[in-house]
């Protein structure tokens, strides 16, 4: 359906009808939306579950690992350290620099290799750094904390210190930390008898975890952005679906209503043609009769009335223009027949431009044609042709009443090889509203005339597969485009 043939559908009724026609699939887009975005939310949330329980991995994991450091740690301090030294020295003193020393180096060398960041040893007896691989710490009291007391009741235990988000991976943020602080209480190794075991202090390991707790953030980021682009992609092939369906069901179910619209009007203009024919048929026999009548009264006044002659002249030129008028009305209530033949279509301007010829110089109306010479024959009926031309030629005189010019062409449509015909007026033009109107029926703003002038040339076009058009502005004149394949 083209432009210029489109029902424009205004009325409120039909509007409904198209909105309601339009529910369904307004439905189907917001749940398919919605279901994208409840998937995108769960996949996230699925995504941070995955990373968080492979922190916990990560961290039970190491506090193991640590646990089983701290224990080895005690039995390597205890035999290497504490034993040689209360046999040598009769007492441990950490305060002496070659028992802190052969401390140090027991301690080092047990922990040569290990992922240990720090080793700390509290005192028993108060809660006071006794030893540490970071110098700065040794000395200073109360460091341990609850977890200080849980490991001197007995009770192993670890800390967790951390800092950063997935948010650390943005630029200027600062970067992920995470150390792992396991406490065990620092006992004798009995291999008598194990109940026996008494708690000298306790030893505190710090295992740096940050490159594992920055790689389960990279996993977590990697997961929340790959969900994401595809969540992305995916709303984005969506919503091309769905905008390109949107317009594929609004453009059926618009048409289906232009359809509809355009069935009722032609189904009433068919009750008015035949209403027209049948009242036009009536008419015109009597209408015969009367201008035969008149024709013979006009002899006979003429014979026995000299002078009044002028009264059968006006009886016969309007029952002749009556006569017109019904023609008029059954060509459009009944269309005739086409019978297409090879015709040359400049020849057949040329001529309805002659035969025009006396009323454009009557109105002093200028003449232009541009006729293409390879345009040639084409096939349509020669008598409804002419008689479109001649109306398009008509209505263009009687827009110039004070003059102008007249221009008419023909050319062929580079795209299909169609031939288009322009006739041009400059005369008085017309505003959008009535451009659109002009070929309905019974449409016209003239004092005379049926309004069924166009409407009858825009049947003859269309059967022969062609289209009319008009462009139009006010005071500047009005172009009509004929289409012909």
């Amino acid at each position: 359906m083209t432009e210029k043939n489109k029902v424009v559908i205004d009325d409120p009724e039909q509007l409904e009808r198209l909105r309601a026609g339009l529910m369904p699939f307004q439905l189907v887009k917001y749940f398919s939306f919605s279901s994208l975005g409840v998937i995108l939310i769960f996949t996230l949330f699925l995504s941070w579950i995955i990373s968080d329980h492979a922190r916990e991995v990560m961290l039970e994991q190491s506090e193991v690992y640590s646990l089983l450091l701290a224990e080895n740690l005690n039995q390597q301090v205890f035999r290497r350290f504490v034993l040689p030294t209360a046999v040598r020295y009769g007492k441990i003193a950490l305060s002496n620099p070659e028992q802190f020393k052969q401390l140090d180096n027991v301690v080092r060398n047990a922990t040569e290799g290990m992922k240990m960041e720090a080793v700390t040893i509290y005192d028993s007896t108060i809660n006071i750094i006794s030893y540490s691989t970071d110098s700065e710490q040794v000395g200073k009291k109360d460091m341990g904390g609850i977890e200080y007391s849980k490991a001197l009741s007995g009770v192993p235990n670890s800390q967790i210190v951390s800092s950063g988000s997935v948010f650390s991976l943005l630029p200027g943020t600062p970067s992920a930390h995470c150390m792992l602080k396991t406490f065990i209480p620092f006992k004798q190794v009995r291999e008598d008898i194990a109940d026996s075991e008494r708690i000298m202090g306790v030893i505190e390991v710090t295992q740096d975890l940050s490159k594992e707790y920055t790689a389960i953030i990279h996993l977590q980021g990697r997961i929340i952005v790959i969900s994401s682009l595809v969540m992305g992609i995916l709303f984005l092939v969506l919503r091309t679906i769905v905008s390109r369906a949107d317009k594929i069901m609004e453009k059926r179910v618009r048409e289906r209503l232009e359809l509809e619209v355009k069935l009722n009007h032609a189904e009433r203009l068919a009750h008015l043609g035949t209403m027209v024919a049948t009242v036009s048929h009536e008419i015109k026999s009597p209408l015969g009769i009367v201008r035969s009548t008149a024709e013979i009264l006009h002899k006979r006044m003429q014979k026995l009335a000299p002078g009044n002659e002028n009264l059968t002249e006006i009886i016969i030129s309007e029952t002749t223009r009556l006569n017109g008028i019904v023609m008029e009305f059954l060509d459009f209530a009944r269309p005739q027949k086409v019978h297409p033949a090879p015709v040359d279509i400049n020849k057949s301007l040329q001529q309805a431009l002659e035969f025009v010829e006396p009323k454009l110089q009557e109105q002093n109306i200028l003449s232009e044609t541009s006729f293409d010479h390879f345009v040639g024959q084409i096939s349509i009926d020669y008598d409804l042709m002419y008689r479109a031309f001649l109306n398009l030629l008509v209505n263009a005189i009687q827009a110039m009443p004070n003059g102008g010019i007249l221009r008419v062409s023909s050319g062929i449509v580079k795209e299909d090889g169609s031939v288009c015909i322009d006739i041009k007026d400059s005369g008085v033009g017309m505003d959008e509203e009535t451009a659109g109107q002009i070929f309905k029926p019974f449409f016209t703003q003239k004092n005379r005339g049926t309004g069924l002038g166009l409407a009858i040339t825009k049947n003859i076009i269309e059967q022969h597969h062609g289209t009319i058009s008009v462009s139009s502005k006010e005071n500047e004149g009005s172009t009509f485009t004929i289409i012909l394949p």
